[in-house]
């Protein structure tokens, strides 16, 4: 099994080939995003960057195994989620029917693969942390706030698969330190697949084929991230990486779902009601461009993460680890609070 630099330019090729088949079809099939009062683009944009990755990743690991027993449970997997978020993308279906099917394929991931959040490790400061008879609610939990988190941070272009890069790339090194050969190639993948969407997303190679990842995409890139972080954290084969320093490599799109989440309960609404008071719409209104704000929240997240691989490689103490994620999240929050808040009272006088 190798990952060459001709590797690397095949899947690229089918990458982007498949963005400008898939752009076509989506036009005729309405598969696209029309401007409303939460999206201000101009035109309407095909849904297909995530139905362009799933067919690539699933072309390559098709033809080359990489996951061995689990790769046609991981394929089906892939393919329904992005089945799933096409259809959402095209008819709008109810969060609760996708919460749903996320719970059903988060299931049958536990049952057939036993991949699944069963050791906290020491993140605490009072010893392992071995969930029990917690495991499997707390794995599909986990699945399903992996898959959202991605979802819910795809606000401007080019956000949602540059944090993707980030992740994927903080993973493929963890990858390599600890020799998950097979979880490192499934990163590299997605990070070669993901490079020409970004680049037809941001307007690089013609505003006129500007294309948008949609929810087959984010739903898909959520639920390979989290596949990876348990398989590399609970694998008890192989040298694997502490449960604690996954948060890290996560850290934006998780603490930007949670923030977002708390103000919405907070304000009585649905948890699941979309707005425009992410971490992209709060740097907006204060004056930042997308370009901007792309760039100081990839910055974050890049920042972020290098901060769990740092902890990983020097073997940080794992509550330190956690603590300092718990008090950086608290400050998130804080400022985003207050900044929302700030937002809030200006608009109303």
């Amino acid at each position: 099994m190798s990952f060459s630099l001709l590797t690397f330019s095949f899947v690229f090729f089918v990458a982007a080939a498949s963005l400008y088949i898939f752009r076509k079809i989506a036009k005729v099939i309405g598969l696209v995003d029309k401007p409303n009062i939460r999206k201000h683009h101009s035109g309407s944009i095909p849904l297909i960057g995530g139905v362009s990755i799933c067919f690539t990743v699933v072309h390559y690991l098709y033809l080359n195994p990489i996951l061995f027993d689990n790769n046609n449970w991981y394929i089906c997997s892939i393919i329904c989620l992005t089945l799933l978020g096409t259809i959402d993308d095209r008819f709008d279906i109810s969060f609760k029917i996708r919460i749903i099917v996320q719970a059903i394929i988060s299931i049958l991931m536990i049952e057939y693969t036993g991949i699944m959040l069963a050791n906290l490790g020491n993140m605490f400061g009072f010893g392992q942390a071995s969930l029990t008879l917690l495991a499997v609610p707390v794995t599909v939990i986990a699945v399903i706030g992996a898959i959202n988190a991605f979802n819910m941070v795809d606000g401007i272009d080019g956000l949602l698969g540059g944090l993707s890069i980030v992740t994927f790339s903080s993973i493929s090194i963890l990858m390599y330190w600890t020799n998950q050969t097979d979880k490192l190639y499934i990163s590299l993948l997605f990070i070669v697949s993901i490079i020409p969407f970004i680049l037809m997303n941001l307007g690089v190679i013609g505003r006129e084929r500007k294309v948008f990842m949609g929810d087959a995409g984010s739903m898909m890139i959520g639920f390979t991230v989290i596949w990876l972080l348990l398989g590399a954290s609970q694998d008890n084969q192989v040298s694997t990486i502490r449960p604690v320093t996954c948060l890290w490599l996560i850290s934006i799109p998780l603490m930007d779902m949670t923030s977002i989440m708390i103000r919405r309960i907070q304000k009585k609404r649905s948890p699941f009601m979309p707005d425009r008071e992410h971490l992209h719409h709060i740097f907006q209104n204060k004056g930042f461009n997308t370009h901007s704000t792309l760039i100081l929240i990839c910055a974050l997240a890049t920042l972020f993460s290098g901060i769990g691989l740092i902890g990983e490689y020097y073997q940080i103490a794992e509550p330190i680890m956690f603590w300092g994620f718990l008090i950086l999240f608290l400050i998130y929050n804080s400022i985003l609070q207050l900044i929302s808040k700030t937002t809030s009272d200006l608009s109303n006088n």
